[in-house]
């Protein structure tokens, strides 16, 4: 039991610093609703989603390749660093010279012909550029920390880039207003060029934690050599482009409805979606420390001979914590809404899209599942295989948001995520069950995810959100599945 005892222990480190990271990060919500309005907010949400958009190709698929070349060539770690790391800052370093060179026709192209915020707009872009150069340039000294085994120095640099990043919205927000009203000193200073809610400087601030996680991660970057094994690379290569589709696929079925949702709604409607969107956070907090824990440890316990069992035993337990993670946010969306937004003038702005959210955390489950039955394309290198699943998801994600956004709005988007993640998540169990198979308990983990799904629904829409019914609902959940999994649970206690 020592190996899921490892595997705990290191994702718990990532998860409780992927909790306070996304919970500090989950405080500015309601400040930038009531700062901004839903309009602004939608640009806000805009400009990330064509961000997450942008970060897929510049990593390139070579954060997942690092981790499986690793463990194909134990004695050319170094090699392997150095050629995923060469990989991704020439791709940046190409990208941002273009962009700063194209910046105006970019501008422009996201403006849609409206001229009347270009300046603002430019300034958002190239904030931008920089901010995701500076990103992509850390993606492989942050895999080095997860590959070398250390979480908490992970952990700690993470947690102040978001807490920097946190600090100074805050400061533009709430602190250099007072400065300059209490005449305290730099009034005068702050008051010849500030802007008060001007949207742009949640970008700056976000540019200065990056730079700030950049130089914090000098140590790892000392250690690259500027080696290139062309040999090496082109393997690399064979494994990464499908990963690199699929990253971007995924990260289609994400952003795009957000996107789409600017074409064919209204910016409100961008904002009130992006706002909602924040509930599922925590839904997404729990993936992202699966993932960060879990790819590391996956590839290394691949040569072990019970590693299929693990695999099947963790996915397991896995879809538990998902369930009651599901019900537990539903049950409670009463109290939840109120990180949305808390000020009395908004609160009808956003609450409106509240019945998105079941939607959307189902999707997050579909996900999680997802990103865990993936796992048998990469341990057997047939990388192309997520290749085809995630251009399906995104092909569904594409098609029916143009079809349905026009007629439902966000809740259109948020029954396309819901079905992209849930076909995405079936045909990869289906596949990866005829070319690498894996024993899961399908039985069990469908009973959880469809008796979940129905408490969820009765919660929200029977039950009209009544939080001491969904929590009597949520508790009786967690009773019954402690019941039928009380003989797993004491073997596992004995064995620790």
């Amino acid at each position: 039991m020592s190996v899921y005892k490892k595997f705990v222990g290191q994702t718990m480190v990532y998860g409780i610093s992927t909790i306070l990271s996304r919970l500090l990060n989950f405080v500015l919500t309601p400040i930038f609703t009531r700062t901004y309005t839903a309009s602004v907010y939608g640009v806000f949400t805009k400009m990330y989603s064509w961000a997450s958009l942008i970060n897929a190709v510049l990593a390139f698929g070579m954060e997942t390749t690092f981790f499986r070349y690793l463990n194909k060539h134990e004695d050319k770690k170094g090699q392997v660093y150095n050629n995923s790391f060469l990989v991704i800052a020439f791709i940046s370093t190409l990208f941002l010279l273009t962009g700063l060179v194209f910046t105006n026709p970019i501008t422009k192209w996201l403006l849609n012909g409206d001229l009347a915020e270009f300046e603002d707009q430019r300034r958002y872009v190239q904030y931008f550029l920089w901010l995701l150069f500076s990103d992509a340039i850390c993606i492989i000294p942050f895999a080095k920390l997860r590959a070398d085994g250390k979480p908490f120095r992970y952990s700690l640099i993470k947690f102040i880039n978001i807490l920097t990043y946190v600090s100074i919205c805050l400061f533009f927000i709430y602190g250099i207003p007072a400065i300059i009203k209490h005449d305290w000193p730099m009034a005068h200073f702050f008051a010849g060029w500030f802007r008060e809610k001007w949207v742009g400087y949640v970008f700056i601030a976000n540019l200065i934690a990056s730079l700030i996680t950049f130089v914090l991660l000098i140590p790892e970057f000392l250690k690259l050599q500027l080696k290139f094994d062309k040999a090496m690379f082109m393997n690399m290569l064979s494994y990464s482009w499908p990963i690199l589709v699929a990253n971007l696929s995924f990260i289609i079925n994400e952003n795009l409805d957000k996107i789409l949702l600017g074409k064919y709604s209204t910016e409100t409607q961008v904002g009130i979606y992006g706002a909602v969107c924040k509930i599922a956070i925590f839904m997404s907090i729990f993936n992202t420390a699966f993932r960060l824990g879990a790819e590391p440890f996956f590839f290394s316990h691949a040569k072990h001979q019970n590693a299929k069992n693990t695999y099947a035993k963790i996915l397991q337990y896995f879809v538990i914590a998902l369930a009651i993670l599901f019900v537990a946010l539903v049950a409670n969306i009463e109290i939840l809404k109120y990180f949305i937004s808390r000020d009395a003038a908004h609160r009808a702005e956003y609450w409106v899209g509240l019945p998105a959210v079941p939607y959307l955390l189902l999707g997050y489950v579909c996900l999680g599942i997802y990103m865990n039955l993936s796992i048998w394309y990469r341990l057997s290198d047939q990388t192309r295989f997520g290749l085809y699943i995630s251009i399906i998801g995104a092909m569904i994600t594409i098609v029916f948001n143009i079809l349905l956004i026009p007629h439902y709005g966000y809740m259109g988007s948020a029954w396309v995520s819901m079905a992209a993640y849930a076909t995405m998540m079936v045909i990869s169990y289906l596949l990866g069950q005829k070319y690498y198979p894996i024993p899961y308990n399908l039985k069990k983990i469908l009973a959880y995810l469809i008796v979940s799904t129905a408490i969820v629904f009765a919660s929200f829409f029977i039950f009209n959100r009544n939080i001491y019914i969904g929590n009597a609902l949520l508790i009786a959940f967690i009773a019954s599945i402690v019941y039928f999994e009380k003989e797993d649970l004491l073997k596992i206690l004995k064995r620790s």
